[in-house]
């Protein structure tokens, strides 16, 4: 009789199959581990896709394909709105970098605003730079992943810290072109400073990303992504090159033609070396080389000229402690009595607005704490001990004041009780907004022709004229080099002085560190300068207030020849403009960065080309070779094999075409 074979004998065999099976495939497994560990052992790569999309394990992460985007499309906008941010948060740490000369205005405001002292200034540069930094780095994590050949995938933190980034940049932006709009006109005189630099480091931004840019431009399989992407990379970079044709900037001269360094004039005396409008401040405005004293002046409500620049005593005096009821009431209705109560110093030590206090000797801050608010009287003697060029700018009192209507002739008698006019010509400036500015004028011109007027706008010559008009004090930003060489140029045959706002005839003295610098750019001028009378014809500019070194190198390039400065101390040290170059050198460098920029653009291209040439041509999804599907990607730096799963194939057989060997099962990535 025959006999069936017994149930459990075959399912026996069956698992014992399976089994064998399952055992063979956790066996390649353990070699598709050591694989991976063997040829796919890449630390950075693993680095920078961790700190990228936070893809620490080699599964998580997969390289593009040859033919395929670098990324899905979230991913691709999430990469499109990174270098959107990147160039907005860049545009506004520029802008604000560049805004420093004006910091403590800045602070100031928001002191007048909140009534509380605040470096509101430096934590929002400190802020600015910290945020563009991080979006840099992501940046350079995926240019240096598409380098790599990988697919892109930005960790959703990473995601929120981008718009967060966006967001800041936009609305600080937008809220400071509001409140600060002139800061833009900083940002352009800026760009005549740096824009020769600058070109040289776009222009080395763009041969670096033509590393990635070839890599995938050479994988692309359509024909219409290829010339999207190398037209738009050329456009820019072409744009680039050609950029200089349209570029200006005033320290681009020829040999010989750069004038004289400009008069350095102390603004409130030395304000970063002690409180501002001081006697102090002005002794180290002096000692700093300082060739001219700028100050503020208004009149106490029992006649005393004195100086001070804000409309209250809240910001640089300690009235809040004797005064409390009266801290928001003008300056100018205190008596002279209680002014001379005052401390005028404690606040500079206290709040240190421009961070120097830490630099000061204990003798100098103990000199800061006990200063108190000076006279104008004051303020005369000490110019005239100095031998210093002199303006003050003086600010009407309230209506109802007491000296309302008659605060110009007080002023004109301390004046004229404490200077020569045969040795000086002290400048006045009279309230451009005043209903009775023109006759104020007239009766300045009046009591002592010899003052020598100013003017905060501008206007023609004959308007200038008409109303006793000799200097132009001028905001920085308002000045374009056109703009100085029609102020400063000659008028009835006279060669207009620029900026000089009160002359000595005779040579001051201490002024030889100075003169030495005219000379050696100058030609003798220092001394032919300070001689020189001003005839009431002549009409002169002066620019306030430039503290930054790249600002008064602009200034010196633009043919100033005297500015307001916060930073005398840093200014008088500068013996040439930072960046002054002959066109010659700047041609020079022009086309030597085009030339080896592009040079190494093609040599990247070529090499890419050369490379990719090698891979087989790419047919639908997958490639096809001898030994069977396979992916292999190079790049710059290792050529290795890419496994991302595993197809076991048993039981091959051998065809006539193919070699006696067994087969071995095929490790692919899909």
């Amino acid at each position: 009789m025959f006999r069936c074979p017994r149930p459990t004998l075959i399912l026996g065999a069956e698992l014992e199959r399976f089994h064998g099976d399952e055992l063979k495939l956790g066996k390649l497994k353990v070699v598709r581990r050591q694989l991976l560990q063997r040829y796919e052992h890449q630390p950075f790569v693993s680095c920078l896709a961790g700190l990228y999309g936070c893809q620490w394990r080699r599964y998580q992460r997969a390289r593009a394909q040859p033919g395929e985007c670098c990324c899905s499309k979230v991913e691709c906008g999430s990469f499109g709105l990174l270098i959107l941010t990147f160039f907005l948060s860049f545009l506004f740490l520029y802008f604000w970098s560049e805004a420093q000369n004006d910091y403590d205005d800045f602070d100031w405001f928001n002191f007048g605003t909140l009534g509380f002292w605040f470096p509101w200034s430096l934590v929002l540069l400190v802020v600015a730079a910290s945020l563009f930094t991080y979006i840099a780095l992501l940046l350079v994590l995926a240019v240096c992943l598409l380098s790599e050949g990988q697919r892109l995938y930005l960790h959703w933190s990473h995601k929120t810290g981008i718009v967060v980034t966006l967001a800041f940049s936009v609305t600080a932006t937008a809220i400071l072109s509001d409140l600060w709009s002139k800061e833009w006109k900083t940002l352009l005189l800026s760009l005549q400073v740096t824009a020769p630099f600058l070109h040289v480091a776009a222009v080395a931004l763009m041969a670096i990303l033509s590393w990635p840019i070839a890599l995938h431009f050479f994988r692309m399989n359509k024909k219409v992504r290829q010339v999207a992407v190398l037209g738009l990379y050329l456009s820019v970079l072409f744009f680039l090159y050609l950029v200089p044709l349209g570029m200006y900037s005033p320290c681009i001269k020829e040999a010989g033609t750069l004038g004289p360094a400009p008069t350095l004039i102390g603004h409130r005396g030395a304000p970063m070396l002690a409180p501002e409008n001081t006697v102090m401040s002005f002794e180290k405005a002096v000692e700093a080389g300082g060739e001219g004293l700028e100050t503020d002046v208004t009149i106490s409500y029992d006649g005393v000229p004195f100086l001070m620049h804000d409309s209250t005593l809240r910001r640089t005096t300690n009235v809040a402690e004797l005064f409390p009821n009266r801290t928001h009431l003008d300056a100018s209705m205190f008596t002279w009595a209680e002014l001379q109560l005052l401390n005028a110093g404690n606040w500079f030590l206290s709040r240190d607005p421009f961070g120097t206090v830490s630099t000061l000797s204990e003798a100098d801050c103990f000199q800061a704490q006990n200063q108190s608010i000076p006279s104008l009287a004051q303020f005369l003697e000490l110019a005239a001990r100095s031998g210093r060029l002199v303006l003050f700018d003086l600010r009407r009192p309230p209506y109802g004041h007491p000296y309302s209507q008659t605060y110009i002739n007080t002023t004109l008698q301390v004046v004229q009780a404490h200077i020569n006019s045969s040795q000086f010509f002290p400048v006045m400036i009279v309230p451009s907004g005043a209903v009775a500015a023109s006759e104020d004028r007239e009766l300045v011109q009046a009591v002592d022709p010899k003052l020598q007027q100013t003017s905060g706008e501008k206007a023609s010559i004959q308007e200038l004229t008409d109303s006793h008009i000799t200097r132009l004090n001028l905001h920085y930003s308002t000045m374009s080099q056109q703009q100085i060489s029609y102020v400063t140029q000659a008028t009835d045959g006279h060669r207009v002085l620029c900026d000089f706002i009160l002359l000595l005839v005779e040579q001051p003295q201490g002024s030889d560190k100075r003169k030495g610098k005219e000379k050696g750019e100058g030609e003798g001028y220092g001394a032919q300068t300070w001689e020189k009378k001003i005839s009431t014809s002549q009409r002169t500019s002066n620019l306030y207030v430039i503290s930054q070194p790249w600002l008064y190198t602009l200034a010196w390039c633009a043919g100033a020849q005297s500015v307001t400065t916060n930073s005398i101390h840093i200014l008088s040290n500068i013996n040439k403009p930072l960046f002054l170059m002959t066109p010659e050198e700047y041609s020079l460098m022009w086309i030597l960065t085009d030339a080896v920029s592009a040079f190494l653009i093609i040599a990247v291209f070529i090499f890419h080309w050369w490379r990719e040439r090698g891979l087989p041509f790419w047919s639908g999804s997958r490639q096809t070779h001898e030994n069977g599907p396979y992916s292999k990607f190079r790049t710059e730096l290792s050529d290795v094999w890419s496994i991302s799963s595993v197809n076991v194939r048993p039981d091959l057989r051998s065809t006539p075409s193919s070699p006696s060997t067994p087969h071995l099962p095929t490790i692919t990535e899909e």
